[in-house]
């Protein structure tokens, strides 16, 4: 059975690329638009991987973390962000998320890493 991975991301372009790319490499994905959409989403699915960005208008990524932890703290989640905050990096590392991903990001390596993280999971 294929992981789930939930993409949240106010860019309409980024959630059809990074849903493009994790299909193809065998995903099933879903994609939410804010970090309210993305907790309603987490209640009703289940997710195995979320790919967050940080810097979204309204709940913004790390407020969005804390409430997915709060709701599923088995989901991995791994922030995306163009802005390398170093505290607030560290905030979101404090609040479970599992790696960083600096935008522009590379395809491979996105792939990599969602495969990395999700075979830790679920060993």
């Amino acid at each position: 059975m294929s992981a789930t991975i939930l993409v949240v991301d106010d860019r309409a372009g980024i959630r059809k690329l990074l849903q493009e790319v994790l299909q193809s490499a065998g995903y099933e994905v879903i994609s939410a638009a804010s970090g309210n959409e993305a907790i309603t989403i987490v209640g009703q699915e289940k997710i195995d991987l979320v790919l967050l960005d940080m810097k979204m208008s309204g709940m913004d990524g790390l407020e969005t973390l804390t409430k997915i932890k709060e709701e599923a703290p088995h989901i991995v989640v791994l922030i995306m962000t163009a802005y390398e905050e170093l505290e607030v990096l560290q905030e979101a590392a404090r609040q479970g998320a599992a790696a960083c991903i600096s935008k522009p990001f590379d395809i491979d390596e996105l792939k990599e890493l969602v495969a990395q993280k999700l075979r830790a999971a679920s060993a």
